[in-house]
């Protein structure tokens, strides 16, 4: 392909869990200039495309088109002729029922490089997340996927009912939630046995899956009664029998909860989604360079000056190494200096580029920083000092002398700084990054609140939460009412409760992995 060219690949984004997108489609994500992406499909996917990627929105919900398909292909093959790397986002797989074949035969009219990325259908994965296989030696050997959505009264049907109903073992009926009462009534008119076990599933593969299970002659009433919408898939045939041996997904211990990750990425939260957990990252900080790197290149420069290093988090160690490599400064440079982190994940992230951690204090508040600093007797120089409970004593200045140097975000608690000064030592405060609120809307995750959609939102800093205020305007407390809030430590907890706010989860050690078993805790004790 020449470099110039544009190419298309039409990506089956899969039936919702995010987990069942394929390598090959997530790569094309990592790859795309362009993404144009349908709406039945799990938005989560959106944090693996890159920020200068272009997002185009062309679903539809509720039959509001927000394009039509002509305009989706115009917007396909505008992009690649303008050289672009195009991803055709699409819900299950773009060549069952998504009109990915009509978009790969306009890509071929232009003339326009395109492949195919299949995805997982809803047709298949919905039924096996409800614990119903679509075949079994000893209930069926065949299936079939229908559209439900024809009109069904029309005069003359596209689909042949008279074979359907008797010739096929299991019937999978896609987007029929609507239709469902005629379509029951043209499978029995046309043999069917009324009492063929019938299973309706929403929002397969979700944490909202909601599965319930008839025979055709009752289903479409125990629709009407339950309140089923779209999307759902339906399973006709005596396969659905073993739901009541099979069904897994809905018996994991977290399945509903879906958990609101506010930092800037979710990694520490797998264990809950292998509990049945569905995780929504929805990032209210964005972690990026300091505006001037002149205060931490000072620092750096002198950096045999200091008597302790000290990394407060995993994000000022990866910009504080990233920019002493970029200028081209030996490691070795930091011999005979002493390394203080808070957390063990930031003494990981120490620890990966092969150095030793001198302490990691067991109090990962400020306060608990300088008395273990106190403590170090005759480490790095540091005498035992007095406090009383009228404050330091003229003789108290245990840290006199000690130079530490403490890269950070831009904006941090100077409670730490502060002590150290008024404890005799010297501290330097270079910016190494800062954390900023992303630009964008949360339209679609305020929907998910007022919905009740979300049941317990994680805060892991001070910032996510006043961000996340800022991002969701006047409605945000009201927002968060009936959610379960979490917050990492005391320090966010306080930030929360200002605003009225109640903090119901708050594990004892201030680390995700820590807040992760709390949430767990939590979750299963109100069950």
């Amino acid at each position: 392909m020449n470099k110039k060219d544009g190419i298309v690949f039409l990506v089956g984004a899969g039936p919702g869990d995010i987990g069942l997108l394929t390598v090959k489609g997530l790569r094309c994500l990592q790859r795309a200039e362009v993404v144009i992406y349908d709406f039945h499909l799990n938005a989560q996917l959106l944090n693996y495309v890159g920020h200068d990627a272009e997002l185009i929105y062309a679903g539809k919900r509720g039959g509001h088109h927000t394009m039509t398909q002509d305009e989706i292909n115009r917007a396909i093959v505008k992009k690649a002729k303008e050289g672009k790397i195009v991803c055709r986002l699409k819900g299950g797989d773009p060549f069952v029922f998504g009109r990915g074949g009509e978009e790969a035969q306009e890509l071929v009219r232009e003339g326009i490089t395109f492949e195919v990325v299949p995805g997982v259908s809803s047709s298949v994965a919905a039924p096996a997340y409800a614990g119903i296989p679509l075949t079994h030696r000893l209930y069926s050997s065949s299936f079939a996927v229908i559209p439900g959505y024809e009109d069904t009264t029309k005069g003359e049907s596209a689909i042949n009912w008279a074979k359907l109903a008797t010739g096929v073992g299991t019937l999978v009926f896609l987007m029929a939630v609507k239709n469902i009462d005629e379509m029951t009534k043209k499978l029995i008119e046309h043999g069917r046995s009324p009492d063929t076990p019938v299973a309706v599933i929403r929002w397969g593969t979700r944490a909202d899956q909601k599965t319930i299970v008839s025979t055709l002659k009752d289903i479409a009433a125990l629709v009407k009664e339950r309140d089923i919408k779209p999307p759902a898939v339906t399973v006709i045939g005596d396969v659905v029998k073993l739901r009541s041996e099979l069904n897994w997904y809905e018996k994991k211990p977290m399945f509903g909860q879906r958990i609101l990750v506010t930092r800037e990425h979710s990694g520490g939260f797998e264990t809950l989604e292998e509990l049945g957990a569905e995780v929504l990252q929805f990032s209210t900080i964005e972690i990026v360079p300091p505006a001037s790197w002149n205060d931490l290149d000072k620092a750096i420069d002198h950096i045999q000056g200091y008597d302790w290093l000290i990394f407060t988090s995993a994000n000022g160690v990866k910009h504080f190494f990233a920019r002493l490599f970029e200028k081209g400064i030996d490691i070795r440079r930091l011999n005979g200096l002493r390394i203080c982190t808070i957390g063990t994940k930031t003494e990981t992230a120490v620890n990966q580029f092969g150095i030793r951690v001198d302490l990691v204090p067991v109090e990962f508040r400020a306060e608990g920083l300088i008395d273990a600093f106190i403590r170090q007797r005759g480490v790095g120089g540091i005498e035992q000092g007095t406090i009383t409970s009228e404050g330091l004593t003229p003789s108290a200045t245990p840290l006199q002398g000690i130079k530490f140097l403490l890269p950070r975000a831009e904006i941090a608690r100077e409670v730490f700084p502060e002590k150290v000064r008024e404890l005799g030592g010297i501290i330097d405060l270079p910016v190494a990054y800062r954390a900023i609120k992303p630009d964008y809307h949360g339209k679609r995750l305020k929907r998910f609140l007022k919905e009740g959609r979300i049941t317990v939102a994680t805060f892991t800093s001070a910032a996510t939460f006043l961000n996340f205020k800022d991002i969701m305007g006047e409605d945000a407390d009201e927002l968060l009412q009936n959610v379960a809030i979490a917050a990492i430590g005391p320090v966010t907890a306080k930030a929360i409760e200002k605003t009225g706010l109640k903090v119901h989860i708050m594990p004892k050690e201030a680390t995700v992995e820590a807040m992760v078993e709390e949430i767990q805790k939590w979750v299963l004790q109100k069950q």
